[in-house]
C-alpha cells in the first residue's frame, strides 16, 4: 500500500512525550510512533461501530433464525 506525506500539529507536551518514545527505541522514528497511533484509533472505532450495531440487533430473532438455519442444515446432511 502506497504511503502519504502529511503535516500534523501537535502539542508540546504531546511532541515531548512522542520523542521521548522514539528515543528509548519504542518506535524508530516519529513516523512510525504516529501511524500506528492513527492505526490503533481506527481499530477501536470500528470495533466500537460494531459492538453499536450488534446492540441493535434482537437476540430473540437471531436465536432463532439461527436454530432455522442449524436444523435445515442438519436434515440436508449425508449418514455415516
Amino acid at each position: 500500500m502506497g504511503r502519504s506525506k502529511v503535516a500534523i500539529t501537535l502539542d508540546a507536551q504531546s511532541l515531548e512525550e512522542l520523542d521521548r518514545l522514539v528515543l528509548t527505541r519504542m518506535f524508530p522514528n516519529r513516523s512510525q510512533a504516529i501511524q500506528e497511533a492513527v492505526n490503533e484509533k481506527l481499530s477501536r472505532l470500528s470495533h466500537s461501530r460494531l459492538a453499536r450495531e450488534c446492540a441493535k440487533l434482537d437476540p430473540a430473532f437471531e436465536k432463532a433464525i439461527a436454530e432455522e438455519g442449524i436444523s435445515r442444515e442438519l436434515a440436508e446432511w449425508p449418514e455415516y
